[in-house]
């Protein structure tokens, strides 16, 4: 597995869309989002991801802090494919990204996806 990161929404964008130093980015199996990212936050680049026919079929995750029930209506409503809040304790942190790369990278067993 091979991981990227980007700075803000702006770059994520970019990054999907392959443009200017990203040209040469592979496609991602999967978007992890955080609704409180700079200059464009998770739920403008959700919103971006999903009305763009070239980008639009990628699962995103939103991996926010936020438990808000406004924060999870509103990315369901844009089309999100999950929303998980993050642990503040590191093991299950990351335990959490074992999960997640289980579950949407193939890793778990079929009936379970």
């Amino acid at each position: 597995m091979r991981l990227h990161h980007v700075r803000d929404g702006v770059e994520c964008l970019a990054f999907l869309r392959r443009e200017g130093p990203w040209a040469d980015a592979p496609r991602p199996d999967l978007v992890l989002l955080d609704l409180n990212m700079p200059l464009m936050d998770g739920r403008e680049a959700l919103a971006e991801i999903r009305r763009d026919p070239s980008i639009a079929a990628v699962p995103v995750v939103i991996l926010t802090t936020s438990e808000h029930s406004r924060d999870v209506g509103a990315c369901h409503a844009l089309g999100v494919n999950g929303f998980v809040v993050k642990p503040m304790d590191l093991d299950e942190f990351t335990e959490l990204m074992r999960s997640i790369a289980d579950h949407w990278l193939g890793t778990a067993p079929p009936d379970a996806r």
